[in-house]
């Protein structure tokens, strides 16, 4: 089994783990007192290549990344850096991730945030609201081009946005093929681990106008983001390199290009 087929494994299982804990009509009865949405997709608008920083205790390929470090803390830096969004992992068999990092991260800051997962059930996409999301992510390579249709239509309703991934043509063919407004073009091959920011470069290039871009995995200099900006990327999402950062908050200045004293981009 490759690491992908591991990965929707594990994911499938801990849905029908907390269907038995939690159900549907019960999460949906919680929709009711839901927070006012933080809109992702909006945010990512902003001049420059909008930043969404990433929280993840481990994955598969690094295990432990920044023992010791927070979510709350981490998450106020990335703010105070100047990020756009927040992507949170929630995988917990492979990420240690938690559902609870949603709710966390919204009370600690003020941006949308994206949960990163293995989307796979209907299930998940009202529990990503009641939880606190304001985004999913949805991989092309994982849904069929009808349910990755229909879970833009169904996330749409219960005001999520939706970060549709790819990797490859036929990925790409199917994001657009089920209309999604911002696809994410993962740097890294889920089958392999293998990362190579060239992926974006060659994808982008079949991209309509009107579509917004995501660069993902693999990004850690200033350098790379001009570059990224240069052929028409709106936003990156960085995880790993902000996650190890001695200052966090500092290297978002850094990445975003943002003066501390003026506020301005810089070259």
């Amino acid at each position: 089994m490759g690491i992908l087929e591991q990965l929707i494994e594990a994911a499938a299982d801990g849905v029908e783990r907390r269907k038995g804990e939690v159900p549907q009509s019960e999460l949906e009865a919680a929709l009711a007192s839901r927070d006012r949405d933080r809109p992702f997709m909006e945010a990512l608008g902003r001049p420059g290549v909008a930043l969404i920083c990433e929280y993840k205790r481990k994955s598969p390929s690094a295990g432990e990344i920044a023992p010791g470090v927070t979510l709350e803390e981490q998450v106020k830096a990335y703010e105070r850096g100047g990020a756009a969004a927040l992507s949170v992992l929630t995988d917990e068999t492979h990420f240690n991730g938690r559902l609870v990092d949603l709710a966390a991260a919204r009370q600690a800051c003020g941006l949308p945030v994206l949960r990163k997962d293995f989307i796979v059930d209907r299930y998940q996409l009202v529990e990503s609201a009641a939880r606190g999301a304001d985004a999913i992510l949805l991989i092309a390579g994982v849904l069929s081009r009808d349910r990755l249709r229909d879970f833009q239509v169904e996330a749409r309703e219960l005001d999520l946005d939706c970060l549709v991934e790819v990797h490859n043509e036929s990925e790409l063919d199917s994001a657009l093929e089920a209309e999604a407004e911002i696809i994410g073009i993962n740097n890294r091959d889920l089958d392999t681990g293998v990362v190579d920011v060239a992926t974006t470069y060659k994808l982008i290039t079949d991209v309509p106008a009107g579509k917004m871009v995501v660069s993902e995995s693999g990004i850690s200099s200033r350098a790379e983001l001009i570059e990224l900006e240069r052929v028409g990327v709106d936003a990156a999402l960085i995880g790993e390199s902000l996650m190890r950062a001695e200052n966090p908050e500092e290297t978002v200045r850094e990445f975003s290009g943002i003066d501390e004293t003026s506020e301005h981009i810089l070259p």
